[in-house]
C-alpha cells in the first residue's frame, strides 16, 4: 500500500516537472530580450552619428527641380 502511495506521488511530480519544461525558460528569454535590447544601443550609440551624416549627405546630394 505504501509503495503505491510513493508511486503515485512520483508520478505526479514527473507530470509537473514535464509540464514545467514544457512552458519553456522564461528567465533565459528575458535574459536574451534584455542582452539584444543592450546590443542595439550599444551599436546605435556606436554608428548613430555616421549613419546620420550619411542620411543627411545622400539627401542634400538630391537635386530638386
Amino acid at each position: 500500500m505504501a509503495g503505491t502511495v510513493v508511486h503515485r506521488l512520483r508520478a505526479g511530480l514527473a507530470r509537473r516537472a514535464g509540464d514545467d519544461r514544457e512552458r519553456g525558460d522564461v528567465p533565459g528569454w528575458v535574459l536574451v530580450t534584455l542582452m539584444t535590447a543592450g546590443l542595439v544601443i550599444a551599436l546605435w550609440a556606436i554608428a548613430g552619428p555616421a549613419l546620420t551624416s550619411t542620411f543627411s549627405n545622400a539627401i542634400n546630394s538630391v537635386k530638386g527641380p
